[in-house]
C-alpha cells in the first residue's frame, strides 16, 4: 500500500482529564482588603470548613490524576505502510505485513489479526509477536483475510488465538489499527500452459510443512519441448520457491506425472504433486499428496503417498524412489485412493513398477479442489538447503 492511503482507521490513546481548578469553582471567595461594597464576617468554624473542603479536593485530584493507566499517555499510535491483498484464509497462502509505531517504549511489541470469520492471530498462534525495529517499523508475514489489524501493546499482554470482537484501549492494549485487505488486481496472477491446461504460478508465501517459503513467478517456467520446471534459487538472501495450480477441478479420476531426476535433491528439498482445496467444508483441504523429500535425514526414505491429515500412522505410506525417469500416479474413487510409482515413463515399454499402496480410510470426497506441483524448503537445523534445486516434470495426464 502506498505511503499516506487513507484506508486505515487509527485510533490513538486519549488524554484523559484530571481535577483541575475548575472543580473548586464553587468555593466562596473571601473579599479581600480591596473590595467594594458590604463585607460579611465569617465565623472561624466557617472559614476552617472551606479550607479542609479545598484540601481535599485538591487532594483527590491529584490523587485522580496519579492513578490514570498508562495507556491513556497521548502520543502513542500505530499504522500500517504495507498491507496485504484481501483473501480467503487459509493455513497455505501468506502475505508480508508492515507498518510503523509513534511513541512506543522498551518493551512494547505488536500483535497482528487477520479477519477471516473471526479474528485470527497472525502468523501463528505460539508466536503471536511482532519486533518493533529501533526505526519505530515493524515487519511481519500473515495469513490472508478481509481485514487487518495491528495491537501495539504492554509487555504482559497475552493475546488470545482467536477472538470475535478486537479489544479495546485499555488491559494491556495501547493502540489499534484496523484496514481492509487491498482488492487484488484484475490481471494480477500469472500463468503457463502445461500439457494442455492452464497453470496459475504462484506469487503469494506459504507456510506448508511448517516453513515459510517464499515463492517467485520467475522459477516456474516450460521449455521449447513443453517440459515444466520448477526451481528453488536464492534471492535477497533467501530461498524463493516454486508452485502451479491447475485452474480448474478434475474431480475422481487418474492422475499421472512423469518427473525427471530427483535423486539429486538435498534433504530439505520437498517436490509435492497433490490436490487442495483452499477453502471448503473439508478440514483437511481435500489433499491426496505424492511427495519426494528426506525431510531433512539424510537416511531416510526419499518419498511418500499421504492421506491428509498426515499425522495419522494409517494416512502415510514411504518408499524409496530410485533415480532416472520416475512415473507418479494416483487413481481417486469413491472410499479408495491407489497410489502407483513407476520406474520410466508409465506407458513405454519395460517401464515397472516400484511402489505402490493403496487407501481406503479417510478418503475425501471432490469439491473445488485443483491439481499442484510445487517445489519447496523443508526448515530444519540439522540440514539446511545449501545449493537451491531444480525438477522437469515432462508431462501430466488425467483420466477420467
Amino acid at each position: 500500500m502506498a505511503q499516506g492511503k487513507q484506508t486505515s482507521r487509527v485510533f490513538r490513546d486519549s488524554q484523559a482529564n484530571g481535577f483541575g481548578d475548575e472543580n473548586l469553582s464553587d468555593r466562596r471567595r473571601l473579599p479581600g482588603p480591596e473590595s467594594k461594597g458590604p463585607t460579611t464576617a465569617l465565623s472561624p468554624s466557617r472559614t476552617g470548613a472551606l479550607t479542609w473542603k479545598s484540601v481535599l479536593l485538591l487532594a483527590l485530584s491529584i490523587l485522580l490524576s496519579g492513578c490514570r493507566p498508562q495507556t491513556a499517555t497521548a502520543g502513542r499510535s500505530i499504522e500500517f505502510s504495507k498491507i496485504p491483498q484481501a483473501g480467503e484464509g487459509g493455513p497455505d497462502r501468506l502475505d508480508t505485513i508492515e507498518g510503523r509505531v509513534i511513541g512506543a517504549r522498551p518493551g512494547q511489541q505488536v500483535v497482528l489479526f487477520a479477519r477471516s470469520g473471526v479474528w485470527w492471530v497472525q502468523p501463528v498462534a505460539n508466536e503471536p509477536f511482532t519486533t518493533i525495529d529501533p526505526d519505530s517499523t515493524w515487519k511481519n508475514s500473515t495469513h490472508l483475510g478481509t481485514e487487518y489489524a495491528a495491537l501495539l501493546v504492554e509487555p504482559g499482554y497475552r493475546p488470545p488465538p482467536t477472538m470475535e470482537v478486537l479489544p479495546k484501549e485499555g488491559g494491556g492494549v495501547i493502540a489499534v489499527v484496523t484496514a481492509e485487505g487491498e482488492k487484488p488486481e484484475r490481471d494480477a496472477s500469472k500463468t503457463l500452459h502445461f500439457s494442455g491446461y492452464e497453470w496459475e504460478i504462484r506469487q503469494l508465501a506459504s507456510d506448508r510443512a511448517g516453513t515459510r517459503n517464499t515463492f517467485n513467478p520467475a522459477n516456474a517456467w516450460t521449455d521449447e519441448r513443453g517440459f515444466l520446471h520448477l526451481r528453488i534459487v536464492r534471492s535477497s538472501g533467501e530461498w524463493t520457491c516454486a508452485e502451479v495450480k491447475l485452474t480448474r477441478s478434475l474431480g475422481y479420476g487418474s492422475y499421472l506425472f512423469v518427473v525427471r531426476e530427483t535423486s539429486h535433491l538435498e534433504p530439505a528439498a520437498v517436490l509435492s504433486m497433490f490436490t487442495r482445496e483452499d477453502s471448503g467444508s473439508d478440514p483437511n483441504n481435500r489433499e491426496v499428496n505424492i511427495e519426494i523429500s528426506r525431510w531433512g535425514d539424510p537416511v531416510s526414505k526419499n518419498g511418500q503417498y499421504v492421506i491428509q491429515p498426515y499425522y495419522v500412522p494409517a494416512n502415510v505410506a514411504r518408499f524409496a524412489a530410485p533415480s532416472g525417469v520416475l512415473s507418479h500416479s494416483f487413481r481417486w474413487e469413491p472410499g479408495r485412493v491407489l497410489f502407483r510409482t513407476m520406474l520410466g515413463s508409465a506407458h513405454a515399454e519395460g517401464s515397472r513398477v516400484v511402489a505402490e499402496h493403496a487407501f481406503t480410510s479417510g478418503i475425501p470426497s471432490p469439491g473445488s479442489e485443483s491439481i499442484r506441483i510445487n517445489l519447496f524448503v523443508f526448515g530444519n537445523d540439522r540440514n539446511p538447503l545449501q545449493n537451491g534445486a531444480e525438477v522437469v516434470i515432462e508431462k501430466f495426464e488425467y483420466l477420467p
